[in-house]
């Protein structure tokens, strides 16, 4: 370094050191300044005072009054601390002090499940579901802080809690790291809570509004409370309901995304009517309920967040919203709760108990809480027998079977085979029933030869009656026994897309039984085949079509031809073409049952082919025809009211 760069340094110093004392305020002005600072003090404090006056009336007066000191001091320089800090009072009132603190999470852990309850808010934001996991494999969150909200309406002024900070309050428990876990057999009690100011701004925690929460270490199930000691004249003063804003967006989680969006909506129970819902395949809908509401429930395909109410929420205002051709960043469609809690200040201290469940749409796990959560599992409440079949044959059964442990693909074929051999009787008197069809064929086929003209068909009919009649077949009894079938057929339909046990099951090449089973896809739109078929191969649909051809084909060679109606074997062929687009982007569980149980069924034909002696059956249809014809009690009764009329009219 020169000589010359020395001398500039030292200069440019001195130089600063002349501005500073040059620039520096005399004593007269920092004495000033303090005085100012005591006057700013001084208004803030009048403006405390002033926000917490509970006549309504002074309190619009303290409002005005803080927009103008606001502007006094804006005006005369006042820093912006001071101006944000007169704008909070005007805002939050007696929370004032609870309008700033730290976002901070603690985090509840059971077996089951894990919850955050956060520190603003003072609510759950925060709940995973540890024996579960998202088609993608990542862990299955039912909801966070980006995807759901829920906040109570405290006055007119629109305060919320969702913007007021709360302070923990801990029982007994070990904590680590702001988290602590909960035994299976035990239940841990915490709860947030935010205080008052009182008139001299100061926290006053004689009061307070809590929210209490108890996990059990076992349960889905969330014991949820709204507790206030002394609060009347703080929250929803004058109102007889404080309002609960509930919003989601409801992620998905599945393989299907089309299949989750018609299984994702609002279902509700009233407290004396029956449970409803929003539209499943529309994505807008909304609904005003007027009654009383026991709950609401947030539900997707497999997994629901409910609000319960011990006793009723007054009424809600419910609204979804979505678009299955537009699902962005998989969210199924969004919902929106508005819900009224009835207040009852009778005392100093309030509590309104209500519970949330979180977890998955399993039929016992929600049928033991006795308020009817299980009908958010869609297994054909409509019509009554299909989920009295469910819920007293299949569902015992299925859980019995899945208590061995065997893989699921296992446990479907042994319930078809369990209900094959309950359903044998049935198939019995079906096939018995055709082969008296069959050997008295032969005889049909001469009586159309008898009558060939279509102006005879009459007289053929008639004869063909006759034949029946002395032979002592009812060519209907066939078709009495496939009918009791259907309602079986349709409750498994009901059933194996709803079981959530078969989700992310494995069996074969299918990975998941609760989803369709690709063998191959591909992303180009096909026009119709794409629309109606879908973008891939399900094979076990496919052998379900395959199995159902089989069994079409084999009951039509050993049915007589005039038992079917012109056209009906066509039509039987086209059926399987037709299921086979519409079981494609369907569960594989159901597809494969179907398999099973044409398979079954064709074995048991051919079983009963072998050892049912069709000569023996044509000799006893030969002796009834020699026996006097039985007349029915029905022809009795008939005959009896024509002999009655003429005898009154001889009369």
């Amino acid at each position: 370094m020169n000589k010359n760069t020395v001398t500039g340094f030292a200069l440019i110093f001195l130089i600063l050191i002349g501005y500073s004392w040059y620039t520096a305020p005399s004593e007269d002005q920092i004495a000033k300044q303090q005085e100012e600072i005591r006057k700013q003090d001084s208004i803030r404090a009048v403006i405390i005072k002033e926000a917490h006056v509970v006549d309504s009336t002074r309190i619009a007066q303290a409002n005005a009054s803080i927009t103008n000191e606001a502007d006094v001091i804006n005006e005369a320089g006042e820093s912006a601390d001071s101006l944000l800090n007169a704008m909070q009072l005007r805002k939050y009132g007696h929370f004032a002090n609870a309008s700033h603190g730290e976002d901070k999470d603690y985090t509840i852990e059971t077996d089951k499940i894990k919850l955050r309850i956060s520190t603003k808010g003072g609510n759950i934001t925060y709940a995973q579901l540890k024996d579960y996991r998202t088609y993608d494999t990542l862990p299955l969150v039912l909801f966070d802080k980006n995807t759901a909200m829920i906040s109570y309406l405290l006055n007119d002024q629109q305060l919320q809690t969702k913007d007021l900070f709360f302070e923990p309050h801990f029982t007994n428990g070990s904590w680590e790291n702001d988290s602590i876990y909960v035994k299976t057999d035990d239940e841990y009690r915490f709860s947030m809570r935010v205080y008052p100011n009182d008139n001299n701004g100061n926290i006053d925690k004689s009061k307070f509004l809590e929210f209490e929460y108890i996990i059990k270490g076992n349960e889905y199930m969330v014991n949820y409370q709204l507790n206030m000691q002394g609060m009347g004249d703080y929250v929803a003063p004058g109102m007889s309901n404080i309002p609960l804003y509930w919003n989601m967006d409801m992620v998905g989680k599945e393989k299907d995304a089309k299949q989750e969006f018609k299984q994702t909506a609002i279902m509700y129970k009233y407290t004396d009517e029956d449970v409803d819902e929003l539209s499943l395949t529309k994505g807008d809908d909304d609904a005003k309920l007027k009654t009383k509401v026991k709950w609401i429930s947030f539900k997707q395909q497999f997994f629901s967040v409910t609000l319960i109410a011990d006793n009723a929420f007054a009424k809600a205002k419910i609204s979804q919203t979505g678009d299955d051709e537009k699902i962005i960043n998989k969210v199924m469609k969004n919902m929106d709760a508005e819900i009224s809690i009835p207040l009852a200040y009778n005392s100093n201290f309030q509590s309104i108990p209500m519970r949330i469940y979180m977890g998955p749409n399993q039929y016992n796990e929600l049928a033991q809480y006795n308020i009817e959560l299980e009908r958010q599992i869609p297994l054909g409440w409509g019509l009554f027998i299909l989920h009295w079949i469910n819920r007293f044959i299949v569902i015992p059964v299925f859980s019995f079977l899945s208590g061995f442990g065997w893989n699921y693909g296992i446990i479907i074929l042994v319930l078809t085979v369990l209900l094959k051999i309950a359903l044998f009787p049935i198939a019995y008197k079906t096939y018995m029933s055709s082969a008296k069809m069959r050997v008295l064929k032969p005889e049909i086929d001469e009586i159309g030869a008898k009558f060939p003209k279509k102006e005879d068909s009459m007289k053929k009919q008639q004869a063909t009656m006759a034949l029946y009649k002395k032979a002592g077949v009812n060519p209907m009894a066939g078709c009495i026994p496939m009918l009791l079938q259907m309602p079986i057929l349709f409750a498994l339909f009901r059933f194996f897309p709803a079981a959530i046990e078969l989700r992310q099951q494995g069996f074969l090449w299918a990975d998941d039984l609760s989803s369709y089973d690709a063998i191959y896809t591909w992303t180009q739109q096909i026009p119709l085949l794409s629309t109606y078929y879908g973008n891939h191969i399900s094979l076990f649909t496919l052998l379900m079509t395959v199995s159902t051809i089989l069994y079409t084909y084999t009951n039509n060679q050993m049915m007589s031809s005039s038992q079917q109606m012109p056209g009906m074997k066509t039509m039987m062929y086209f059926m399987p073409i037709m299921f086979l687009g519409f079981f494609n982007n369907y569960a594989a569980g159901l597809s494969y049952y179907y398999m099973l149980a044409n398979l079954i069924t064709f074995g048991q034909m051919t079983l009963m082919r072998k050892f049912v002696d069709e000569d023996a059956i044509h000799k006893k249809l030969q002796e009834n025809k020699k026996k006097p014809v039985k007349k029915s009690s029905f022809q009795k009764r008939l005959e009896d009211m024509a002999k009655q009329k003429g005898y009154n009219a001889k009369k």
